[in-house]
């Protein structure tokens, strides 16, 4: 509800206009229900949660990493829809990553998000909730640790980062998405530049996203350094080329002076024998992928498979991992590995949600 709603509501149920303040700030703070509005009276309290709801998205399952830094949420919107989102707790702050569609039509063959399809995309409102669900978990918890009851207030444990690499492609429901950041800059304070949004290549959402002007991160799935490769594990490869995804990449790269991310998830295949071969990985992949970067402003993030069961690849050696990263730096790549986290939860895009489909099957 917008304001002038809500304090029509608010007045309807016969109570005063002042209420409706208490009952928003209480919804930016990502409230799960009424009952946790504690400055409102019981009654209200009870009344309310009878008739409305304050998020429309609802938690079905929470799932905490054993070193407690990861938390994962299954979340089912109101026409019985499910989406993921996790929170990450890291040393330079909290961050979110965010679903922006139910499903995925992009096809990747090593990804779990897209085995069930796409859906339907997302509102602003589905995808903001899931920052706020995060929010209130951070301050539930801060709340706990200081030996009193949550109650939302602010702290220094807030959400500081959010990136848009969930379930679905970003830039296949550009106009949610751009306006699920401008709801989460101007309603929560979280700066552009905290704001990460990862595409497997949608050539017309990147220019979209350069008309629109925002100064936000920029990452590209990229997953192979030929096109041939690219095109036999992601199939947006058969509409936009390699050099064509890098071009406009560098172009929203260049607007704002940002670096690109590009990521790059590590795989391998069974041989006959049940050994595992590199099958994107090799030094001579790296060798080929350093040759598509040179020159560019860009910093390659590494990733390691989490294994699917329906996917037919396998995860690569630690040592493999650290020789293709080795050459990338030889060459002049700016390159990390990404760290590893929630893996005892299945916190990789899709998992969970895929597990929940299997178990109502």
């Amino acid at each position: 509800m917008t304001g002038g709603e809500l304090e029509k509501f608010v007045t309807d149920m016969g109570q005063p206009r002042f209420r409706a303040t208490q009952i928003s700030q209480w919804l930016q703070r990502g409230a799960p229900n009424a009952a946790a509005m504690k400055n409102l009276p019981e009654t209200l309290r009870h009344d309310l949660d009878a008739v409305a709801q304050t998020l429309p998205v609802q938690i079905v399952k929470k799932l905490q990493s054993a070193d407690g830094e990861t938390t994962k949420f299954l979340l089912q919107l109101q026409d019985g829809e499910q989406i993921e989102c996790v929170l990450m707790r890291t040393t330079y702050g909290n961050s979110v990553c965010v679903s922006s569609q139910a499903g995925c039509a992009m096809g990747c063959k090593f990804c779990a998000s897209t085995l069930l399809g796409l859906k339907r995309n997302l509102s602003v409102n589905e995808i903001l909730a899931q920052v706020l669900i995060a929010q209130w978990e951070l301050r539930s918890a801060h709340a706990t640790k200081c030996n009193s009851r949550p109650n939302g207030d602010a702290n220094n444990g807030d959400v500081s980062h959010i990136v848009i690499m969930g379930t679905g492609e970003p830039l296949q429901n550009t106009e949610n998405v751009i306006g699920f950041i401008e709801r989460a800059n101007a309603d929560l304070g979280i700066g552009w530049r905290r704001i990460t949004l990862s595409t497997c290549g949608v050539v017309p959402g990147i220019r979209d996203l350069i008309n629109w002007g925002r100064p936000i991160n920029l990452a590209i799935s990229l997953h192979a350094p030929t096109d041939e490769l690219r095109s036999q594990i992601m199939p947006i490869n058969n509409r936009y080329k390699l050099n064509e995804v890098l071009a406009a990449a560098d172009d929203f790269a260049a607007l704002h002076n940002r670096q690109l991310m590009i990521e790059y998830i590590l795989l391998g295949r069974r041989d006959e024998n049940g050994d595992t071969v590199l099958y994107n990985s090799s030094p001579e992949h790296a060798e080929q992928l350093s040759k598509l970067l040179a020159g560019k402003n860009c910093m390659v993030n590494l990733i390691p498979w989490n294994a699917v069961d329906e996917r037919d690849f396998a995860s690569i050696s630690g040592n493999a991992v650290h020789r293709f990263q080795d050459t990338l730096i030889k060459n002049g790549i700016h390159t990390r590995i990404r760290r590893e986290r929630g893996t005892d939860i299945g916190s990789a895009c899709g998992q969970l949600r895929l597990n929940s489909a299997r178990k109502k099957d």
